[in-house]
């Protein structure tokens, strides 16, 4: 267990996901919360998480937050990954001294406002075959009927910096068709990086569809948590934005740049080895 016994309020909220999805939460914390420190990380190395045995996603989710409070002190994490959270929201909670927040994918607000009474929710594979995910499924299917699509390639895609090629059009178009066959008219952006392609389904799912995401979401909760607990940062400051991936800093500078649409430096995590040695 580890333990912040002098909780500073001045301390960074570390945010972490697979790769770069997580900057849409980012943001939307960094707009609520313009005083708070943040520390980003990117396990970029290692992404995608959707496809990875459950052991070795919670056993890299241990390594990120213990490296971010061990060198950051951070005084709460976003787990910004909806596969991360489904693995391992409990052991980091179980392990952690400090608030952690995690994803949801938004089935509750869909099932409140589809006209058609059919939801479509587009996630990773391991985020819908998850315990939690079930849990949230139960708890609402009496009031829509759901469908859950799967989406193979995506997270990869994005990875890459692909946000507009035929390949991945051709990719969503397999994915989105279908669910409008079916009568969906609320669509459920079941993964941190699924905003990044709001634009095209959007193209795919008309005008008057709903699409729903969960990143402002979290950060209502990201700031309830901080009031409730009393370690909301009330001074005003030029906060401090930090950015670490276990990529290659370069190449993942350059694709977040491009993703956020604005200069982002990327520094270097340390080794996998150390890192592994801070959850040990």
């Amino acid at each position: 267990m580890v333990s912040l016994h002098v909780m500073n309020m001045n301390a960074p909220i570390g945010i972490f996901d697979s790769g770069l999805g997580g900057l849409t939460v980012f943001e939307e914390v960094r707009k609520l919360l313009p005083q708070e420190n943040l520390v980003y990380v990117a396990d970029s190395a290692f992404a995608p998480y959707g496809n990875k045995d459950d052991a070795i996603v919670v056993q890299r989710c241990e390594s990120l937050a213990h490296y971010l409070i061990q060198t950051h002190t951070i005084k709460a994490l976003v787990v910004a990954c909806n596969t991360a959270t489904a693995a391992a929201i409990q052991t980091l909670r179980d392990q952690l001294g400090i608030p952690v927040i995690g994803m949801e994918p938004a089935i509750k607000p869909a099932v409140a406002v589809t006209q058609s009474g059919v939801v479509g929710v587009l996630a990773t594979e391991n985020t819908l075959k998850s315990d939690k995910f079930s849990n949230l499924l139960d708890a609402h299917q009496h009031r829509a009927r759901i469908i859950t699509q799967p989406c193979f390639g995506l997270v990869e895609a994005i990875e890459q910096g692909d946000l507009d090629s035929k390949r991945i059009k051709q990719l969503l178009q397999n994915y989105v068709q279908p669910l409008l066959d079916e009568g969906v008219d609320t669509f459920v952006l079941g993964c941190t990086h699924y905003p990044l392609l709001e634009q095209l389904i959007r193209e795919l799912v008309g005008a008057q569809a709903y699409i729903i995401s969960t990143g402002a979401a979290v950060a209502k909760q990201v700031q309830h948590t901080l009031k409730q607990d009393n370690i909301d940062n009330q001074e005003a400051h030029q906060p401090t934005h930090d950015f670490y991936t276990s990529g290659d800093a370069k190449h993942v500078e350059t694709l977040a740049s491009k993703l956020s649409q604005q200069p982002m430096k990327m520094q270097p995590l340390p080794s996998l080895a150390e890192l592994s040695s801070l959850s040990a």
